[in-house]
């Protein structure tokens, strides 16, 4: 097994993706506490913005590399859930947290990411590592995780979504998106530390 520093492509983006799902527990554990909530709500915000963009620049172009027509339709299939995931995360920014509309359309976009998740991890992804073997998927998660770092951390639904341009794309949107994140309240370490 990889280590943690040298994990595979699947392995990081389980990581990602249980990431994903914890945020929504807290957010859901949260009820009640308007603060607590839009804290995690924008937590899971800035890491389902991040791991998109990651495997739209990273993972979809290798599976159409790789996996030739079928790989193609993954990928796009994908693309139109992040898409539609992106749309209603930016709508979710005009809600207010604590309020029904807006734990209702977390419940709703959290539903559309557990289908999404279950698909990649069950079918995408493990296709892919079969074709790009045990080093590509090492370097793959590599790229992955370095791509995230410099990528926007909201959503923008309305940008391209296929290299090149979604490339240059995010990184117009990232300088700005971090400027708003550094005005916008996320967990604290200590919040954090309670999940783990």
């Amino acid at each position: 097994m990889a280590s943690h520093k040298q994990q595979t492509l699947i392995q990081a983006i389980k990581e990602d993706h249980r990431e994903i799902n914890d945020y929504y527990d807290q957010f859901v554990q949260a009820s009640g506490n308007p603060d607590a909530q839009e804290r995690w709500a924008r937590q899971l915000t800035w890491e389902v913005a991040r791991h998109a963009v990651g495997e739209e620049i990273v993972v979809y172009p290798l599976m159409e590399k790789c996996l030739g027509k079928e790989g193609v339709e993954l990928a796009d299939k994908d693309r139109a859930d992040h898409t539609t995931v992106k749309k209603q995360l930016y709508e979710l920014e005009s809600l207010t947290p604590g309020s029904e509309g807006h734990a209702n359309l977390l419940q709703s976009i959290i539903t559309t990411l557990r289908k999404h998740i279950e698909d990649e991890e069950k079918n995408d992804l493990p296709k892919l590592e079969s074709a790009i073997g045990e080093d590509g998927s090492v370097e793959a998660a590599s790229k992955f995780m370095r791509t995230k770092q410099f990528v926007p951390t909201r959503a923008h639904p309305s940008a391209p979504d296929k290299p090149p341009f979604e490339t240059f794309a995010g990184f117009l949107a990232a300088p700005l998106d971090k400027l708003k994140d550094a005005f916008s309240k996320f967990p604290t370490e200590e919040m954090k530390s309670k999940v783990k």
